[in-house]
């Protein structure tokens, strides 16, 4: 492989997070945004291997981390909305080079319908009623 290739096909991960101080929001109120908008939209967008957003209520946290499969990928732009609902753009925005990526043992092989959003009167995800 080219190393020109090498860096087209090379998997970035992106962190951003907001301070919610300030704002008007906290992690409960986005939770809507989340149910409503955000999970179902980035399930579709290609080239994105997985996000997951995280939290912290106590520090007034949010954010999420994205696994890219290639740099290509990490460059399209995104729907700004997390930005126009908080009223400001990230406080943190960072691509990093991906060294490695390893999965481990885990009980359940699903990802998508965990997390706070499914276990505080989210909606279930599709297909899964066990979580409603």
């Amino acid at each position: 492989m080219t190393a020109g290739k090498e860096a087209d096909t090379a998997m970035k991960a992106t962190v951003a997070w907001w301070d919610l101080a300030g704002t008007g929001h906290t992690v409960e109120s986005l939770r809507a945004y989340l149910r409503d908008e955000a999970v179902d939209r980035f399930s579709r967008i290609e080239g994105l291997r997985l996000k997951f957003w995280i939290a912290d209520a106590a520090a007034r946290r949010w954010g999420a981390v994205l696994l890219w499969e290639s740099a290509a990928a990490a460059a399209r732009p995104l729907p700004p909305r997390a930005a126009e609902l908080i009223g400001r753009p990230p406080v943190q925005h960072t691509v990093f080079d991906v060294e490695a990526v390893v999965e481990g043992a885990y009980a359940e092989a699903a990802l998508a319908g965990r997390g706070a959003l499914w276990q505080t009167g989210g909606l279930a995800p599709e297909g899964d009623a066990s979580r409603a």
